[in-house]
């Protein structure tokens, strides 16, 4: 099947071979310099098939880093900044960022800053990156487990998604990028959460992928800079942060994203039952379909404190007041409610009293 390219403000997301369509761009476009962002797990798996199709055609230099969200820090991105110097890296340079969430967010963080901005172009090789990191213009690193609290609004030259290089990810990666997939459905199209329920994890195909990509895409497009709609992508991200914080902190095996992105929805759909008019119905159906795709996790309850800090310092909120996206019906959602910490809690325990 060929999907149609998807324009948004600057760019386009272009979607197949992501050696044809990286060829076909640098035959059109002239740099001085090329440099891949890599991660371990991507110059493995991913930049040895590009790699054979550039074929000596390109020059171009190689920065890798370690695949983790322990590596989107300010110490790392320092590190690109130096090698970028120590290849002579100019304002006519390119950056190639190949990878999922952390390389494509932190290399267009080092390329939007470095010499105040190099371009940069994004082939996001995870279900995560594709239908939700790469897209929408934004950039960052973290500072002492606070996502994405440094960064910038800076769009790629272009998107290539390739999803041929799911075929390379373990199922728990496929499983985090699902989340983003459901919350999609869940704040804009009720039609596509059906779908995205029927095919499940194992049968997510490209049509449902270029789906999400619309939806992400036609939210960005008409509030680039996060003033007002845009904000409906935050759903699940409130509570899931600041739990993927914690978790990062101080589990041995930490949440993915998607799988804490999906605890946060649980606790936002709770609280939306209470503040925006979601059903106990559909808040049921939501519920009940997301627990059967993610693993049973309990939030600590003895750290609520630390969970309750975290979401206090996260950049979406206005005058020390916590704020959320709420769903009003699967399908529909409304911004900038805002929370007591009481009932953050009891939304958080209620989410406990459903793991077995």
């Amino acid at each position: 099947m060929t999907l149609n390219s998807i324009k948004s403000t600057g760019y386009e997301v272009v979607f197949g071979d992501a050696s044809e369509l990286l060829i076909d761009f640098l035959n059109k476009n002239s740099y001085s310099k090329i440099f891949f962002l890599v991660d371990s797990n991507t110059s493995e798996h991913c930049y040895p098939i590009i790699a054979m199709n550039l074929a000596g055609d390109v020059e171009y230099d190689i920065i890798e880093i370690d695949a983790g969200e322990e590596s989107k820090n300010i110490d790392i991105c320092i590190g690109i900044w130096k090698m970028l110097l120590d290849f002579g890296a100019d304002r006519k340079g390119l950056m190639i960022n190949l990878g999922g969430g952390v390389t494509t967010d932190m290399g267009s963080f080092a390329a939007a800053t470095y010499k105040r901005g190099i371009d940069f172009l994004q082939i996001p090789t995870t279900l995560l990156s594709q239908v939700d990191a790469s897209v929408g213009g934004k950039t960052g690193i973290d500072i002492d487990n606070i996502k994405n609290i440094i960064g910038t609004f800076s769009n790629p030259q272009k998107v290539i998604i390739d999803t041929a290089f799911l075929e390379t990810l373990p199922k728990r990666q496929l499983v985090s990028g699902f989340a983003e997939i459901i919350k999609h459905g869940l704040i804009m199209d009720k039609a596509y959460f059906e779908k995205t329920k029927a095919a499940g994890i194992e049968k997510i195909d490209d049509e449902l992928i270029h789906r999400s990509v619309e939806i992400k895409n036609e939210i960005v497009t008409e509030d680039p800079h996060e003033k007002n709609i845009r904000k409906k992508l935050n759903f699940g991200h409130t509570i899931g942060h600041a739990v993927e914080s914690y978790s990062l902190q101080t589990d041995e095996n930490p949440l993915s994203h998607g799988e804490a992105i999906a605890i946060g929805m649980i606790c936002e759909s709770w609280l939306s039952v209470k503040h925006s008019g979601l059903s106990q119905e559909e808040f049921k159906e939501i519920y009940d379909y997301i627990l059967s795709v993610y693993p049973a996790y309990k939030v600590n309850e003895m750290a609520f404190a630390e969970i309750m800090a975290y979401m206090k310092n996260d950049k979406k909120n206005e005058s020390d007041k916590i704020n959320f996206t709420l769903l009003n019906s699967i399908g529909t959602s409304s911004i900038n409610f805002y929370c007591e910490e009481d009932e953050i809690v009891e939304s958080i325990k209620f989410y406990n009293g459903l793991i077995k």
